[in-house]
This record gives structure tokens, sequence and C-alpha cells, in this order.
């Protein structure tokens, strides 16, 4: 067998220039934007941000300053003015044959003429097109157009610009613009279809041609990619559609002779490659599964030897075993207490008839003509050699806390018994570790030795790792105003900090409230969750300033809709001076109570009558609107009532 490798797979030359054209910038300017995909392929995008260039969808959190790369799909005009509008300086990636079609829209705008694109309308690149030009008409096939011209008479002597999408299925757009050019008394033909897309496409649907399987590699959202899978399909019965090597399967070539290869122009050279080998050795697999009938039938006469690993198809479940057919001509068979580590596990659970399964061979009867398995005690190996790699490769295992031990903590991982020191736990220092007993937590494997069965971990070290990259993630795409759900984790005199996702910021007492308060312990307590928005940040000292009280609420508008001059209201005392009494209104609208208002004699100080935190009611007096300043009597509240005592005393002695 073998593998027909498509010459023009990869990048093409607009997505190369991208790609390149990002790196560049991100490396001249310590770190840049791109609005959106920079091209479809998920690999590309995350090796970009790790070289420095930031993914935005929204456009409005780019600020002056900032750089962003347009993507080689190309943008909205409207979105590059305001860009361009806010100093955000923009590098246009865009492929130059999607200009030309810019250019063309815009021209035709320009003489009179309505645009017509040949093209997915929901593609990122039509819609740019689009953009450039008024009421244009974007079809995505010959049906389409038929509909148009049919729809009103005057549209056949509608003057016309055709255009395609550069990544056009030829088929689709020579169609569509045969008929536009029988039907319409005046178009201008345009072929946009990029020449790197008609030889790929060109090329997929001869090697299709030739194979029994085709193999396209792509990103599931590149439309270029799909068009080709949609050729392939046309001249091949069995046409996968992949991401990566991961997807392939021995199953995909089954029984053929001749297996094809091809990629969109969004699929780096090194996937290609790595396919490509793995293309070669599935099917080196599926050819050996050709011989494996003869081989099973050897294996069938031989006898298995204890220590060995066989597998096997489970045949039945009973009461006390498992069988197991292993091809051999002893019957094997696995106790219970040899199928699983989990005591409480059922066998149906663990394993079912038909499942192929991998054992240990714990001892051979010949003459009974038995023999006797462990899965447990594979999967004890299995384990270990798991753990020993997860060194090596530093990778995050995942285990339960079984018990809380001297100086530290023990994690059950699959059965093996991790101890994590009190220092790695990732719990403060002097806290209490047995209430992390029954926790399932993520931990790397710091220390190994198989032959005391000792085995360290840590927990800080994954828990750590996490935290960085949700603070570089947060430092990423902070932006002033933008609003999030954040908790309390400390509080001091000043104000509260607040965890926004791995970064703390931090909310003046100032910020907390419109209601004068002494402490934030009278809002808020740690651990309590609180929605703020960034008020400025500095990200080269990573301080941010944090708000939690809605500006758009006036809390002197609130005081004017609900109060007037003579109205009674029942207030909280906040400060108290030598001259008088601060009152709450409404939160963020104090009124003063003049010592000569605050009784009905007079008195030495407030705070012979009044102490802060007291409710009153009180008389409003006064409102100063251009100064925001009101008056409050508690006096005037009391007058009356003294008012009328006295005139009741006056009508007693003229009786």
């Amino acid at each position: 067998m073998r593998v027909l490798l498509a010459e023009s797979a990869g990048f093409c030359y607009g997505v190369r220039r991208a790609v390149e054209l990002a790196e560049k910038t991100a490396g001249q300017t310590g770190g840049c934007w791109m609005l959106g995909d920079l091209i479809h392929n998920a690999h590309v995008v995350e090796d970009l941000a790790r070289k420095g260039v930031r993914k935005t969808v929204d456009p409005c959190l780019l600020h002056t300053g900032d750089t962003v790369v347009i993507r080689s799909h190309g943008e909205q005009k409207s979105v590059l003015d305001a860009l361009e509008n806010r100093g955000v300086t923009c590098v246009n990636a865009t492929c130059p044959n999607v200009v030309r079609i810019q250019r063309l829209v815009a021209q035709a705008e320009a003489e009179g003429r309505r645009a017509v694109i040949i093209g997915d309308p929901c593609h990122p690149e039509v819609a740019g097109v689009a953009s450039w030009c008024r009421e244009p008409l974007v079809f995505d096939g010959p049906d389409a157009v038929r509909r148009w011209l049919d729809s009103a008479p005057g549209n056949r002597e509608t003057p016309l610009t055709v255009t395609a999408q550069t990544t056009c299925i030829r088929e689709l757009f020579e169609t569509s613009w045969k008929i536009i050019k029988k039907e319409c008394t005046n178009a201008k033909i345009f072929d946009t279809i990029c020449n790197a897309t008609h030889k790929r496409q060109s090329e997929a649907a001869e090697i299709a041609a030739r194979a029994d399987v085709v193999v396209v590699v792509g990103d599931r959202k590149s439309a270029n990619t799909k068009h080709l899978t949609e050729i392939c399909k046309e001249r091949c019965p069995r046409v996968f559609q992949i991401e990566g090597a991961d997807e392939l399967s021995p199953d995909f070539f089954n029984g053929c002779s001749v297996a094809g290869l091809t990629a969109g122009a969004s699929t780096p050279a090194g996937i290609i490659k790595e396919v490509y080998a793995t293309m070669s050795e599935e099917i080196r697999a599926a050819e050996g599964k050709e011989e494996s009938f003869e081989e099973l039938l050897n294996q069938s006469f031989k006898t298995l030897n204890t220590g060995e690993k066989v597998t096997g198809i489970v045949t039945a479940i009973t009461p006390t075993e498992v069988q197991v057919d292993v091809g051999a001509k002893q019957a094997a068979y696995i106790k219970f207490s040899e199928l699983s580590d989990d005591p409480n596990a059922k066998p149906e659970d663990v394993v079912k008839v038909g499942d192929e399964i991998e054992t240990y061979i714990v001892r051979v009867n010949d003459v009974e003509g038995y023999a006797e398995l462990s899965k447990k005690r594979l999967d004890a190996v299995k384990v270990w050699e798991n753990i020993e790699t997860a060194v090596e490769e530093k990778t995050v295992l995942e285990g339960t806390v079984t018990e809380e031990n001297k100086g530290g903590i023990v994690v059950s991982v699959k059965g093996v018994r991790v101890f994590v020191p009190a220092s790695q736990s990732g719990q403060p220092r002097g806290a209490d570790l047995s209430a992390m007993i029954k926790q399932k937590v993520q931990l790397r494997v710091t220390e190994v030795n198989r032959a005391r069965r000792r085995v360290v971990g840590s927990i800080r070290a994954v828990t750590d790792e996490t935290r960085r990259a949700a603070q570089e993630e947060v430092w990423a795409n902070i932006a002033e105003g933008k609003r999030y759900s954040g908790t309390v984790k400390s509080m001091t005199s000043y104000g509260v900090f607040v965890d926004i996702g791995g970064v703390d910021g931090m909310v003046h007492i100032s910020e907390l409230s419109w209601s004068r308060i002494k402490t934030p312990a009278e809002v808020c307590k740690v651990g309590d969750p609180m929605e703020v928005y960034v008020i400025s940040f500095d990200a080269e000292k990573r301080k941010i300033s944090l708000g939690v009280k809605d500006h758009s609420v006036n809390p002197w508008q609130v005081f004017m809709d609900k109060y007037a001059v003579g109205d009674v209201a029942t207030v909280r005392i906040v400060k108290l001076m030598t001259f008088g009494a601060f009152a709450e209104v409404v939160p963020g609208v104090d009124g003063l109570i003049h010592i000569s208002q605050i009784a009905d004699r007079r008195i030495d100080k407030p705070e012979d009558v009044l102490s802060e935190g007291q409710t009153v009611d009180v008389k409003i007096t006064a409102v100063d609107e251009e100064k925001q300043k009101i008056s409050l009597s508690i006096r005037a509240l009391l007058a009356p009532a003294a008012e009328l005592e006295a005139d009741d005393e006056a009508a007693e002695t003229e009786e």
C-alpha cells in the first residue's frame, strides 16, 4: 500500500504571510493582539498566543497604543475605521487576494454598479468584503443566483460586478457567473479564486480519483478544508476529514491499496508530516490485521506461561469468576478478587461480555487444562509504569486524599499511595489537613522509588501553575471598565482585596458603598462574592484598582426624586461635630442637623442628645441644589407638640 501526498497541501502564501507578520509584530512590540483567529487553525492560534499574540473577539477592548494584527480573511471596514479613530495601530495581514476583492467591490460602488460575491455568506472573508460597499449581493451558488434573477424582472438590467470568495469551489463559481452572463445585460466578471486554492482543489480531485481512501487535514472551521473534503467525496467513497494525527485509525485503511493525503491552506507543515508518518504506521497495522487469523491459529497451540501478559475476550461472567478466551488451548478465568482494586466494585461494572481485556498470568495448570489470570496485578504494574512516566513527563495525576499522615497527607492514585508533604499540600501553614480527606485532588509526582514502593507528590505545584495560568489570562484580557465576579480574599481598614480569577484587586473603602462606612466589615466579609469593575490597572506593577459602586446612579438625583422641602425623613446619624450632626438621608447623600435644630432646648454639644448610628426622624427645612447641601431639623418636629401642650395647659387654667 502507498500514500499519495498532495504537493500543494498546507500553508498558502497568504496564510504563511499572516503568521510570519504576526510573529514579527509580537517580537517588535513585546506583544500584540489578533482580532479573532488569525487563520482557521486552532494549533497555529495557540502557538501564536505562546509567542505573545493575544486574541480578542471584541474590538472595543482595544485602546490607544495597542497593536492589532488583522487576520488573513480580512475585517469589516467599519471595524477598521473604528480602530483607527481610537488610535489603535493596525498591522494588515489580510491576504493580498482578499484585498483585491475588497478593492473590486469598492470600485463597483464608485461606478454605480452592484457588487456580487459568490461564496459562503457566513464566512468572515465574505462578510469583510461585503462591508466595502453598500447593498452587496452574496450568493452561495447557482440556485441562489437564479432565485434572485427570478424575484424581479428589473434585476436582469442591473449593472453587476461579479467576484468570488478566494476559496470558492470553481465549479460553483463558473456555473454561477455563466448564468449571470447569459441572463444579465451589463455584468463584469472577475475570477478572484486564489490560484493556490484552484491548484489544491484540482490536485485533491486527481488524488481522490486514484485512491481507495483520502484523508483531508485541517481545522473544521476552515472553509477551504471543507471544500477539499466535498471535492474528494465526489470522486472517492471513503474520505475522512481530521484535525490531527490522533484522529487516525487503522480501520480507515482496511482493504485499500492506495491512500491519498491533502490538507487545507491553514494547516501547518508539522501537522501534515505527523499525519503522513502516522498514516504509514496505521496502514502497516491494517495490513497486519489480514495476517491475524494465521497468527491466532499458531497461538492456539501454544502453552501459556506464568508471569506473562496476555490479551483475551471476556466470554462469560459467572457468580464466582470472569471467563476469558485468550486464544490458547487452556481455558482461562479471573477470580473476582483478582479483577479490581475496589472491593465494592461489581464484576459487570468492570468488564462486560465481549470486552477485550489485558491480564497477567498467575498460574497455569496444564493437567486440568486451565490458566488463572489477574487483571488487578497487571493494572498495578501499569499504574507504577504510568507514575514513573509521569515523573519524567511532569504529567498531572488525579487521586483522592485517604488520610492525614505525620508531616502531610496520603493520596490514593489508582491504588498507589502518594505521600504529599504539608508544605506541598497547597494549604496554609498550620491548616487542618484532615479536612482534605475524601477530597479529589490533582498533583504532580516528584519522586518515585518503586523498590521501596515510595511515591512523593505535590498538589501545590499544580495549583501554583493553574493560578499562574489564570493570572496571565486576566492580565492578557484586562481592560478599564471590564466587570468580574470576584471573591473577597482579605480586608484592611482602608478597603478589601478581591480575587478576580487568580489576581487580587483593591477596592477602596470609598468605592464599597454610597453610604458612609467606617470599616469594610459593615458591608462584606472574607469569602463573600462581589461584583466589581476595573477602575484602573498598572500591568508593570501588577496593581488593579476595582470599584463596586454603580456610578450610573446619581445619589443626589435619587434624593431629589424622593424628597422635597417640608418632607419628613427617617435618617441615620453618621458623624457628630461641635456645630451639629451629619445624617444620611439616602445612601451617598448627607444632610446637616445644626446644633440649634437638634432639640427644643439649648444643648452644649450634639452628643448630649444624639449618637452615631442612631436613627431619628427629621424635617427637611432647606435644599441648596447648586451646592447639593441639605438642612435638617429635629426641633421642627418637636415644636408643634410643645405648642399643643402649652395650649392645653392654658385652657385648663381658664376653666
